[in-house]
C-alpha cells in the first residue's frame, strides 16, 4: 500500500511510514500473544502431568502398603509359638531310633544318661496359628543370672526326623547325643547326673521353611526325680525381634 501504489493515491512518505512501523508492531503483539497462548498451553499440560504423576504415585504406595498389610496377616496365619506345655496336658511317650523311650508329663521334660549316649525330652505346646516344624536343638548349662544371646544356626544339633505340632496342640521335642567324645555329651551328663538345670534352645519354623523362630527351655529338677519345662526368652531368626 505504501510503495508506488500509495504514492501515487496521495499517501505522503511520512504516512506510508507510519502505517508500516504500526503494522510491524501489531505483528509483533499478535506473535507475542501466540507464543503467550503456547506456553501456558505447555505449562497446563505439564501441571496435569505431574498432577497425574502425584496420583499414581500416591496409589502405588497404598497399594504397596496394603500388600505388605495383607503378607502379614497371612504370614501370621502361618506363625508357630512354642511354649512349654500345661500341667493338664496329656503326657507325650517319646521314642527314639534304638528303641529307648521317655515319658513327659504336661508341663515337663524327661532326661536319661547312659555310658553310651545322653536322652533329652520335653512336652511342649504350640500357642501360635500355624504348623510348626522342628528343625534343630543346642543345650548349654542354664545361669539364672545371665542373658545369653541365642544359638547361632550354625550351633544347632539338626534333628533327624521331622517333628510337626498342629497349631493349638501338645506335642514334644527330643534331642539324643550319642558321641561320648563330644563337649554336649560330656556336659549334659553331668548336669543331669548332678540333678542341675539345663537350657535348650529349640529351632523351628512354620510349613513352608519359613519364619524361623527360637525358644529358649529350661529343665528344673523336681523333687520327684522328674524335670519341670519352662519357656523363657524367643527370638525371631527371619523377622523382627520381638523385644
Amino acid at each position: 500500500m505504501c510503495g508506488r501504489v500509495g504514492l501515487q493515491v496521495g499517501f505522503s512518505p511520512y504516512a506510508c511510514l507510519l502505517v508500516v512501523i504500526s503494522g510491524q508492531t501489531l505483528q509483533r503483539a499478535y506473535t507475542r500473544g501466540v507464543a503467550d497462548w503456547a506456553t501456558i498451553s505447555a505449562l497446563a499440560t505439564a501441571g496435569g502431568t505431574l498432577v497425574l504423576a502425584g496420583a499414581t504415585f500416591a496409589s502405588v504406595r497404598s497399594g504397596n502398603r496394603s500388600s505388605r498389610i495383607a503378607e502379614r496377616a497371612l504370614l501370621a496365619q502361618l506363625r508357630p509359638l512354642l511354649v512349654s506345655s500345661r500341667r493338664e496336658d496329656p503326657p507325650q511317650k517319646i521314642g527314639f531310633g534304638d528303641d529307648k523311650w521317655l515319658v513327659a508329663p504336661g508341663g515337663q521334660g524327661a532326661a536319661d544318661a547312659t555310658d553310651g549316649v545322653v536322652y533329652l525330652g520335653i512336652s511342649v505346646r504350640n500357642v501360635g496359628t500355624g504348623i510348626a516344624v522342628l528343625h534343630g536343638w543346642h543345650l548349654h548349662p542354664l545361669d539364672e543370672r545371665s542373658d545369653d544371646p541365642r544359638t547361632e544356626l550354625d550351633g544347632f544339633h539338626r534333628l533327624t526326623r521331622d517333628i510337626y505340632i498342629a497349631a493349638s496342640d501338645v506335642g514334644f521335642w527330643q534331642g539324643a547325643l550319642r558321641d561320648p567324645r563330644a563337649a554336649d555329651y560330656a556336659t549334659a551328663r553331668r548336669l543331669i547326673e548332678a540333678r542341675q538345670s539345663l537350657s535348650i534352645d529349640v529351632l523351628y519354623g512354620d510349613q513352608y521353611g519359613g519364619q524361623r523362630s527360637i525358644s529358649r527351655f529350661a529343665l528344673r529338677p523336681r523333687e520327684d526325680g522328674g524335670w519341670t519345662a519352662t519357656v523363657a526368652r524367643h527370638w525371631n531368626v527371619d523377622g523382627e525381634d520381638p523385644r
